[in-house]
């Protein structure tokens, strides 16, 4: 059966230790990490201390890529990485997700794909590589990733699949997954609602059959191929009004996946 996790991300502006709780209670079989400007979020002691006493693995830590996390282990994103990769080993979690350098980022943006196999090979750690999407500043597209948003078209050896990332790009999440084969090793799990191109802006991650991206077909497709990697909910649920309502909007995203991905 294809164990099923959940993003710290997903109770967001919520304390870590809420983000294990509530987890818990939703009934995930593990988490995912993100690594931001809370130092509980980057030691390993305090994450195994909550990953025992929720009885919930850590399956995967996100590397600090975002603009809120820029100082977070310094300015250096190979460090950011590497220390990612050595967080994930002291916590047990087999898996670092990180997203594909901005075109600035001049040294590490031209080495990255190296850089990403070398230290997989190192460490033993997967390094999965997660699809973006476009910019468009003022109607014109801007060249912001490097060596690009789409994974399909990257030499690497493992990809996170984000279901938000391919609608905000137009791009068809069963068509990746399925030109993605093997090499797809990561999920997050979410939805959206329609392309830059259609006029939307936000990242959306809507609760998966919420949005327009074909998630069950690729929850399915996984499914019937004895997938072993590993599927993580990243949903907003900012709009929850109370704990009650954003744990019932956790468990629906969990029931959808168990649905999809039969034992």
């Amino acid at each position: 059966m294809i164990r099923i996790g959940m993003s710290t991300t997903c109770v967001y502006p919520l304390p870590l230790e809420d983000a294990f709780r509530l987890a818990h209670q939703a009934g995930f079989d593990g988490v995912e990490v993100m690594v931001t400007r809370d130092e509980a979020t980057q030691d390993a002691a305090t994450l195994r201390a909550l990953s025992a006493r929720y009885s919930l693995p850590i399956f995967s830590v996100h590397a600090p890529v975002l603009l809120l996390t820029h100082f977070v282990w310094g300015r250096d994103p190979r460090v950011k990485l590497e220390r990612s990769a050595a967080l994930a080993a002291e916590v047990g979690a087999s898996t670092v997700v990180v997203h594909p350098p901005f075109r600035w980022q001049a040294g590490y943006a031209e080495d990255f794909l190296d850089i990403v196999r070398a230290l997989g090979h190192q460490t033993g750690i997967e390094i999965a590589v997660e699809n973006m999407f476009p910019w468009k500043i003022g109607g014109r597209g801007v060249k912001a990733y490097s060596p690009g948003w789409d994974t399909t078209r990257m030499d690497c050896d493992a990809v996170t699949l984000d279901f938000s990332h391919c609608a905000l790009s137009g791009h068809d999440s069963l068509a990746m997954a399925t030109a993605l084969g093997d090499r797809l090793r990561h999920v997050h799990l979410c939805d959206g609602s329609g392309s830059l191109d259609e006029g939307r802006v936000f990242d959306e991650h809507l609760l998966p059959g919420q949005g327009s991206e074909p998630v069950a077909e690729v929850l399915r497709l996984l499914a019937a191929g004895d997938w072993t990697g590993q599927i993580v909910a990243e949903v907003n649920t900012r709009s929850a009004r109370s704990e009650r309502e954003r744990l019932a909007m956790l468990a629906d995203t969990l029931a959808f996946a168990r649905t999809h991905t039969p034992a």
